[in-house]
């Protein structure tokens, strides 16, 4: 049964790009793309001499007037399977989206409700099996999640409450235990949402650089219609008689019709890889705009680092014992709440268990204030904080010791923050924390140190600890206590100089830059002023995916860039066929130049033809699966390319026309 459902959706899938393609044969629809306005302007006009013809050449105009035809729909082919393709994914969530019942909590009681009637700031439970109504965050639980609907990508991934990864999105499935969740968008306004209009709006504006090359493709099918016009010219001095149909083969044998009639598809099919990178792209030009890249700069906390400070040591003052102390920390974080005290709490529980056990009351918890810059717990009297070095020392009235000066020193030289304990008497320790640097960053700077590209880290930490952090994650360059406003003018300063940003970041202090920068990528997890600002937002909120984003542009610069390179190869070839083909049955010493030996004039250039509309078709899979980047110089890219696809597409029309030659003089034998 499922067999068959499959079936008849393919069967529809395939008639439905067949109408489409036949339907854009539309001249008012064809004359956006030059090359293949010509092409079906020749197939017309050889189909009006096919009732003019002399009998001996129908069936050669007849063949001729075909296969133009099916050059002007085999370009259209490719660009509807890519827009089949798109609506076919826009459809699969769309389904995902209306078909999804929300468990609502209103007033400690769960009501059942459909997804679009969820606003901003609800809040649902979603069970195991569940599909997640809405975009949101989670504030309560842990789950193993199916985003594949999104994604593409088969392997669940673990999501939960008060992590990096506490960011969930509409669509997906809920594969263990259950999630309350806080939903951030009002319907209309998801990402899914977003995600659905990208692939729907997938037909794109022009990039600068698609307008140039169309304006290179435009210039070389000019340069060979004057060829065409300068041949009938000097056949009609020799008073040859080339019929308008040999005049029209030679020009559309020559005009790039290879990338005309795949551009638009390559365009498409890079907003599809990044749909399933889980990138979601606000501005469409920014997709190639990655491949342009020169310089990334990422900003530290929260994107290159996980922005929660983890503790890794404890130092405590000369003379007081480590028990001690850490009893005055647990003490003065016993009711800390922030991430930050939970994470010190986490710490004392696994390091010093035997303290951790211990039961205090009576305890009255003292939360950070912006007048005193500290935060503790006042027990049996006396009040124990913790915070900077200058708020902690007018707090107890007490300078820092040279031995904790030097302590503190030595943990800003490894990436630490000091954080100070003391009471109103005496200072106690330094609680060593540090934030953690997510995994796998320091190998992706290596790769894109291996592709050209600049790579700057801009934090608002200090000197020492942004050194540390830029030593090891090997990053080029670093900007310590940067302000919102440094970041613009870096920004600023580098476009300037004619160089392409890259920017990421995830709180409120990166949205200027975010938006300045040529490519803008936000974290998923950050605030709603930087995914506003930015053109792309990471559903995943790893700064790792700028380097699939760049891959995915340099990628599609890169396939079409071969794709060009093969089409302008292959009219070489092709040139060096057809001239021959058309010049032998008057000059007969030309046919020195008939090096593949083909069987007759007619079927040369009929074979051309031919190849010309397949090879639109051979290199569809190509336009769409891409030229894979690997991580070498640009130089070694550009001259592995040349050899493939330049010297291959001069090759392979060769035989591509040799085999066809064989076959028509087969069937023409027959």
């Amino acid at each position: 049964m499922k067999i068959e459902k499959t079936k008849k959706k393919s069967s529809k899938m395939i008639f439905q790009i067949i109408l489409k393609s036949f339907l854009k044969l539309n001249p008012f629809f064809l004359i956006k793309n030059p090359v293949i306005f010509i092409s079906e302007i020749g197939a017309i006009l050889s189909t009006v001499e096919l009732f003019i013809s002399p009998a001996e050449l129908f069936h050669f105009i007849l063949n001729i007037a075909i296969w133009l035809w099916f050059t002007a729909l085999f370009a259209n082919f490719s660009e509807t399977i890519a827009e089949v393709r798109s609506q076919a994914q826009a459809d699969y969530l769309k389904k995902s989206r209306s078909e999804v019942l929300a468990n609502k909590i209103e007033n400690d009681k769960v009501i059942i409700l459909p997804s679009q009637d969820l606003r901003k700031e609800d809040i649902v439970i979603v069970k195991e099996g569940e599909t997640i109504p809405g975009d949101g965050e989670i504030i309560e639980g842990i789950a193993l999640i199916d985003e594949s609907a999104i994604t593409g990508e088969s392997n669940p991934v673990i999501r939960a409450a008060g992590t990096d990864n506490s960011s969930v999105t509409a669509g997906t499935k809920v594969l263990s235990n259950f999630l309350k969740i806080k939903i951030s968008a009002n319907p209309g306004e998801s990402y899914l949402d977003e995600m659905i209009n990208l692939i729907e709006k997938a037909t794109r504006k022009k990039t600068h650089n698609e307008m140039a090359l169309t304006l290179l493709l435009s210039g070389l099918t000019f340069i060979f219609f004057v060829g065409m016009i300068s041949l009938k010219i000097v056949s009609q001095y020799f008073e040859l008689d080339l019929s308008l149909t040999i005049l029209i083969s030679f020009l559309i044998c020559l005009i790039p019709t290879t990338i005309a009639g795949l551009l638009n598809a390559v365009g498409i099919a890079g907003i599809n890889h990044l749909v399933k990178k889980n990138v979601l792209a606000t501005n469409r030009q920014s997709i190639e705009a990655a491949g342009d890249i020169d310089i990334i700069m990422l900003d530290k906390t929260g994107t290159i680092t996980v922005g929660n400070r983890q503790v890794f040591d404890f130092k405590p003052e000369a003379g007081i014992k480590i028990e001690d102390f850490v009893k005055v920390v647990y003490i003065a974080t016993y009711l800390d709440t922030t991430t930050e005290g939970r994470n010190i709490l986490e710490y004392i529980e696994k390091s010093y268990p035997e303290i951790f056990k211990e039961k205090f009351e009576n305890i009255i918890w003292k939360p950070f204030s912006a007048d005193t810059r500290i935060s503790g717990s006042d027990y049996n009297g006396i009040s124990y904080r913790k915070g900077a070095r200058d708020s902690i020392e007018l707090f107890s009235k007490a300078l820092l010791s040279k031995y904790l000066q030097e302590a503190m020193d030595q943990i800003t030289k490894k990436g630490g923050t000091p954080l100070i304990v003391a009471d109103p008497h005496q200072i106690y320790g330094i609680i060593a924390l540090k934030d953690k640097i997510k995994p796998g960053i320091d190998k992706y700077f290596e790769k894109f140190h291996k592709l050209g590209q600049k790579t700057v880290m801009i934090t608002g930490d200090n000197k020492s600890t942004a050194a540390a952090i830029a030593e090891e994650i090997k990053v080029g360059e670093y900007i310590a206590e940067a302000k919102p406003k440094d970041k613009l003018n870096l920004i600023l300063r580098k476009q300037d100089q004619g160089f392409m940003i890259a920017m990421t970041g995830d709180g409120v202090n990166d949205a200027p830059a975010l938006a300045q920068a040529d490519l803008g990528v936000a974290m998923n997890s950050g605030t709603e002023a930087a995914k506003e600002a930015a053109n792309m937002i990471d559903l995943d909120s790893t700064p790792i995916k700028l380097f699939d984003i760049i891959q995915v542009g340099k990628e599609m610069l890169m396939t079409r860039g071969a794709l060009t390179t093969f089409s302008i190869a292959n009219d070489v070839s092709k040139y060096l066929v057809i001239i021959p083909a058309i010049l032998i049955p008057y000059f007969p010493f030309f046919s020195k130049l008939n090096i593949m030996n083909l069987s007759s004039p007619e079927n040369a250039i009929l074979s051309a033809v031919i190849f010309n509309a397949l090879s639109i078709i051979i290199l569809i899979p190509l336009a769409f699966k891409g030229v894979k980047l690997k991580i070498e110089k640009t130089i070694t890219l550009l001259q592995r390319n040349l050899i493939i696809y330049g010297l291959g597409g001069i090759i392979f029309p060769f035989i591509g026309i040799k085999i066809i030659d064989l076959i028509l003089d087969l069937l023409g034998g027959k």
